[in-house]
């Protein structure tokens, strides 16, 4: 356990920067799940509107260092690539 006050503060402050990281988190991971449901649907009009909100979510996300920035591009990446795919084959 923390001893010192700046220890103690130190602890308070992970505390706080741990739940905005997790929401953040949770609502990339919302994005994208509304992105996978709208690719397996078939669906190319809703895949490419969901694939624009992830987007910037994600690259969001990147810059506030919740995830890093080349796995966000990755992701976002493959998305495209899928998106793409959908209605194409």
């Amino acid at each position: 356990m923390a001893n010192t006050p700046s220890a103690k503060k130190a602890t308070r402050k992970i505390a706080r920067r741990t739940e905005i990281n997790k929401s953040r988190r949770s609502r990339v991971r919302t994005f994208l799940r509304k992105v996978e449901e709208a690719i397996a649907s078939g669906d190319k009009d809703a895949a490419q509107s969901a694939f624009r909100a992830a987007e910037p979510e994600l690259m969001r996300a990147a810059s506030k260092g919740v995830v890093h920035k080349n796995t966000a591009s990755r992701k976002v990446s493959r998305l495209a690539q899928r998106v793409k795919a959908v209605g194409a084959a």
